[in-house]
């Protein structure tokens, strides 16, 4: 079945997408439904296929694999949503079907790939109408956090997306916020702070 797939066009094509949905719903093992995932989400790659792929009903199948315990299967269910979320009736249909929370999770990942490629997605899906969602609170304050990674990819990365699609504003309410965090998980006050926290003292 894998056998020529680079030439296939047309109805060949969509039928040899189909066929692989087909066997992801059928397969019974994990590393099988691993497989043809990343399959599916190399194949989101290509324009030609996104049609198709929307048609099939993959973006859903995508976005299903992000609530799996299997950190695979959420690692290429957002990578296929990144690859996606490149065309503009994809990202539509991201949105529309309240994707930004489920593709947000992705960002308490413990693999920098699936957390690299959530924080693509939410670039991707940035717009006027959806910037209220994809850059909340919360996700500035990942971003925040990330920025200072050892991860050169994900540290840069993090802090294109400040730079780029949050608002000052936005940057500097998650930094008091984290820093105001720092301070109360410390549980004791920092050399510089305001002379009346001195009034608890004995």
């Amino acid at each position: 079945m894998m056998a020529g797939r680079d030439g296939l066009s047309g109805s060949d094509r969509f039928a040899y997408l189909q066929g692989l949905v087909t066997e992801f719903q059928d397969a019974d093992s994990e590393e099988a439904k691993e497989q043809i995932l990343a399959n599916l989400a190399n194949f989101a790659y290509d324009p030609r296929n996104m049609e198709d792929l929307r048609t099939l009903q993959v973006t859903e199948l995508f976005l299903d694999m992000l609530t799996e315990e299997n950190q695979n299967l959420v690692e290429f269910g957002i990578g296929g949503l990144c690859n996606l979320s490149m065309d503009q009736e994809s990202r539509n249909q991201i949105v529309q079907t309240d994707g930004v929370p489920l593709v947000m999770g992705c960002l308490s990942s413990p693999r920098d790939e699936t957390v690299l490629s959530a924080i693509t997605t939410l670039m991707n899906l940035t717009t006027a109408t959806s910037h209220s969602q994809t850059t909340n609170g919360s996700v500035v304050l990942c971003m925040l956090r990330f920025s200072l990674s050892e991860n050169p990819r994900l540290r840069n990365l993090a802090s294109v997306f400040l730079q780029d699609y949050c608002t000052e504003e936005q940057v500097e309410k998650a930094r008091e916020h984290m820093q105001g965090h720092i301070q109360s998980a410390v549980g004791i006050p920092l050399p510089d702070n305001k002379p009346f926290l001195d009034s608890s003292q004995p």
